[in-house]
């Protein structure tokens, strides 16, 4: 499949940030809305990731800015967010990607003893309270604006699996948490999510074979490109005017 998206956007003058941005969905979520004239500030704590896509799509004539940070932590979080405003100008668009597994293979939901209080808290930090710091920190300008929110959420928060009871339990609060949101942003800002299946990216936790699974399990029959969730998350922030409060499955069918 190509990178390339199939729905165009017209987003000059819009402004944007997206946290976890140096690769995956985060960074084609950042292409494309570059791409669609918005002005956008990228997220990582990948600090050397981060600065070679950011220049990347500066040598490519895009408005775009690099604001690294850990943001498991308010304290970080709060600086990143200054930031972003200060290179910004303000905020329409906050999208909330940041995410880690914290673990190079699946753990089984019977190993009880891996899910240790430090795996836990390192879990729900990145998964889930870093959407929630975030959010707070730039609400007033979102409202300001008229703004949208859209979480990363996974298709595990409704089902399990996944790469580990923690990481499926944060993104299941993850998806409340956006209905909360939702609630207490209205009605100046719309908070939805997007809840994604098999990916194509280079993320931390590998399954076997995951083309093949994908090819027997999803009714499309492939493994989802980045930018395919680009398109839907960038939908829900420019356009979906009457819809909030959603995390919307974005899996090739596989839950059908």
């Amino acid at each position: 499949m190509s990178e390339s998206p199939s729905v165009t956007f017209n987003l000059a003058g819009r402004r944007a940030l997206v946290t976890g941005s140096a690769s995956g969905i985060g960074l084609a979520t950042a292409q494309c809305l570059a791409r669609s004239g918005a002005t956008v500030a990228l997220n990582d704590i990948a600090i050397d990731k981060l600065t070679i896509e950011v220049n990347a799509l500066r040598q490519a004539g895009l408005a775009v800015h690099a604001v690294p940070g850990d943001l498991s932590r308010s304290k970080s979080v709060a600086s990143v967010a200054e930031h972003a405003l200060q290179m910004l100008g303000g905020i329409d668009f906050l999208i909330n990607n940041a995410g880690a597994p914290l673990t190079k293979k699946p753990i089984p939901p019977s190993d009880l003893d891996a899910l240790t209080d430090e795996f836990w808290d390192r879990i729900l930090r990145i998964n889930l309270l870093s959407a929630f710091f975030m959010t707070k920190a730039l609400a007033p300008h979102l409202q300001a604006a008229g703004g949208a929110v859209v979480n990363t959420v996974s298709i595990s928060a409704f089902g399990g699996g996944g790469s580990s009871a923690a990481y499926a339990t944060a993104k299941a609060g993850l998806a409340g948490l956006t209905r909360e949101l939702a609630r207490g942003l209205a009605p100046e800002v719309r908070v939805n999510g997007i809840a994604p299946s098999f990916v194509n990216s280079p993320w931390e936790c590998r399954f076997e074979d995951m083309a093949a699974s994908a090819k027997s399990t999803v009714p499309l029959a492939r493994v989802g490109e980045p930018s395919e969730y680009a398109e839907v998350i960038i939908y829900l922030c420019a356009g979906a005017a009457y819809v909030t409060g959603e995390v919307i499955p974005v899996t090739g069918g596989i839950r059908i």
